[in-house]
């Protein structure tokens, strides 16, 4: 088996982004985090966005904030970290034309290099640093003195320099604290997508409306079945991040580990497996994607439709009064 090479500090060198100016476009959660992170670290940062309230948050901050394409024009390095399905349009209209060469277009995320929705000219660098947390937790860790583990990527390197300039950044975040792992644009793309859709976000969410649904339909109190089925969940997954699958199979009862081996393969059956395969095609052949972009340019009337219909769910408004139980009286 192949290792992952791991990088840290002591691999990453500041100085080489001496006198080079980064523009962070967007400041949302990973936005703000990141450009706070880099200013810390000694780095000149400039927010490219537009007015409303993140460029008010910027201003609070403390940031220089501009237009998008002026922030492109005077930037060296540009970290897009606007959302996927706006990407390809703010960067053909605001950045590609300010584009010089040397310059570095670097994302936290590989979906609109993957799928080809940015096309980069061949006389610049296109790089990638993931931090693999939410915003607040890049920022929080950096701020206690740690950070928050990252993946790199280098997609085209012009300048010879571009795996050294985006170790750099990584340093500047506080990843190269904790560790980063090389990777690639389709890679991390693709896994991401995969985990977001199978496993974090659409295969737990479905497990948990299932499980809480089959116990109500059988009689089961709802405020019961919220509690066994969403609420404990979170102490599972904090057992699970802190040591492994098997540190928590140690942290629960006999009874429980026992019924969940002997069970958990009857819900992820052999034909679960298949749809799993099934979905990691739809993206690697870029029908998810495709699919999106056309979601998105429609007007997102499906996404809508279920956000409105998992809102009236019953688990939601279970869990809306039971969560009020453990919010602090003031």
């Amino acid at each position: 088996m192949i290792m992952t090479k791991v990088y840290y500090d002591d691999d990453a060198d500041l100085s080489i982004l001496d006198g080079r100016i980064i523009a962070v476009m967007g400041f949302g959660n990973q936005g703000a985090a990141q450009a706070q992170n880099m200013r810390d670290s000694g780095l000149e940062v400039i927010i490219g966005a537009r007015r409303g309230s993140s460029w008010d948050k910027a201003k609070e901050k403390g940031f220089e904030v501009m237009e998008v394409n002026d922030a492109a024009k005077k930037a060296d390095i540009i970290h897009i970290l606007l959302p996927d399905e706006i990407q390809a349009e703010v960067y053909a209209k605001e950045i590609k034309p300010n584009l010089e060469e040397g310059n570095a277009l670097m994302f936290s995320h590989g979906f609109s290099i993957r799928f080809n929705a940015i096309k980069p000219p061949e006389y610049v660098d296109v790089i990638m640093v993931a931090p693999k947390g939410p915003g607040i937790l890049v920022r929080e860790t950096l701020l206690e003195g740690f950070g928050t583990p990252a993946l790199i990527a280098v997609e085209q390197d012009y300048t010879g320099k571009a795996k050294d300039t985006v170790l750099a950044i990584s340093k500047a975040l506080g990843a190269t604290r904790a560790g980063v792992l090389e990777t690639t644009f389709p890679e991390e793309t693709e896994t991401d997508l995969f985990g977001e859709q199978v496993d974090l976000c659409g295969g737990v969410s479905e497990l948990v409306k299932a499980s809480f649904e089959t116990l109500v339909e059988n009689g089961y109190q709802p405020e019961i079945a919220y509690f066994e089925t969403l609420h404990e969940l979170k102490l599972i997954t904090d057992l699970i991040q802190k040591g492994g699958l098997e540190y928590m199979w140690t942290c629960v009862s006999n009874t429980a580990e026992y019924g969940g081996r002997t069970r958990g393969s009857k819900i992820i059956t052999s034909e679960t497996r298949e749809n799993m395969k099934k979905i990691l095609e739809d993206i690697k052949t870029d029908k998810f994607a495709e699919e999106w972009i056309n979601e998105y340019k429609s007007g997102l009337p499906n996404l809508k439709k279920m956000r409105e219909e998992d809102k009236e769910h019953q688990i939601e408004k279970v869990g809306a009064k039971l969560r009020k139980m453990f919010m602090k009286k003031k």
